[in-house]
């Protein structure tokens, strides 16, 4: 079997190719010149020198591909347009060239986002496949997109969808300065309501997106893959802190009003950096929700998902990897 991963230089992309190794397949690397190959380095990976943004170059790389995961994605962008090219159309690209050039393909297995539904109404109801899509984000409502076009090539080729919350583990540098905190003793915590999040670790997430694309049953269909449990962020600074080998915390609560303040600032000032602000009014937004959860219950049902890396072992091996590669 040949398998193209996209997005392989990356956190989630990365480990969903070093998976891919346990199975009988060739796999495929999509990777331009200027990416960072730290992940990829001395493995038994072809790299294929193309761009999601340049369609011509996608011929050679999905050429009798027998499957492909499209993990690539743009996370962070000035605004909407940047998301809508990074996300939407870099997904149409690879869809096009796919129909053309790989006329045997087995999947095409697209990783989206929590981001699409928006957060739930309430604890008592998380988000599921039937969910209406209401998106709060330019984030978001380019994945919302990317998933509308990609529903629209559903029958000229096997495709399956899946839906990560919010991820964690080794490698991932978007929640790495929660842990730095962690390590200095500090838990930032956002608002004082008891929020909830569905929180997968990477490899566990990687796997799903395998198993996934590897069922017989999930051809046409969307899967949340998360937790089964959901998580309030007191416990998980709590078990952050015992990773961290801290004797104590001090937690600091910031106000939804000072999150959208700080927000608008940094927004304001991104506009005169060279690249996009980590925080800006729409992450403000994001991050002051309440309930960030998924139901996993179809994953369940159709390719026996099960979470196998709990919290306090995710925690553990993600602080354990960070201050080995000196990130803590």
């Amino acid at each position: 079997m040949k398998v193209l991963v996209t997005g392989a230089t990356g956190f989630i992309g990365s480990h969903t190719a070093d998976l891919l190794q346990d199975y009988d397949a060739d796999i495929y690397c999509i990777a331009r010149s200027t990416s960072n190959m730290q992940w990829l380095e001395g493995k038994p990976f072809s790299i294929i020198n193309a761009s999601l943004s340049n369609p011509e170059s996608l011929q050679s790389a999905v050429k009798d591909m027998d499957m492909i995961i499209h993990v690539a994605g743009l996370t962070a962008a000035r605004n909407e347009a940047e998301f809508m090219a990074g996300n939407r159309d870099a997904t149409k690209n690879l869809l096009e060239a796919a129909k053309l050039y790989a006329p045997n393909l087995q999947r095409f297995l697209h990783v989206s986002s929590q981001t699409v539904t928006g957060p739930s109404a309430s604890l008592q109801n998380p988000v599921n496949e039937q969910s209406p899509l209401l998106p709060i984000t330019a984030y978001g409502r380019s994945k919302k997109a990317s998933e509308e076009i990609v529903q629209t090539y559903m029958n000229d080729m096997p495709i399956t969808i899946v839906r990560p919350p919010a991820v964690y583990g080794e490698r991932d540098t978007a929640v790495l300065t929660f842990f730095q905190a962690i390590n200095r003793g500090i838990a930032p915590l956002i608002g004082f309501d008891k929020k909830r999040v569905s929180l997968i670790h990477g490899i566990d997430l990687s796997r799903g997106i395998i198993e996934a694309a590897m069922s017989n049953n999930t051809i046409g269909e969307i899967y949340f893959i998360s937790s089964e449990e959901f998580y309030s962020w007191d416990t998980i600074a709590e078990v952050s802190k015992q990773a961290c080998n801290k004797k104590s915390l001090i937690s600091i609560r910031v106000p939804h009003t000072v999150v959208m303040g700080l927000a608008g600032i940094s927004e304001i000032f991104g506009k005169f950096s060279s690249k996009p602000p980590v925080l800006n009014y729409e992450k403000g937004m994001d991050i002051i929700q309440p309930y960030w959860i998924c139901s996993v219950e179809k994953a369940k049902e159709h390719f026996n998902w099960q979470q196998k890396i709990s919290l306090e072992q995710g925690i553990y091996r993600t602080v354990e990897w960070y201050q080995q590669n000196k990130w803590l």
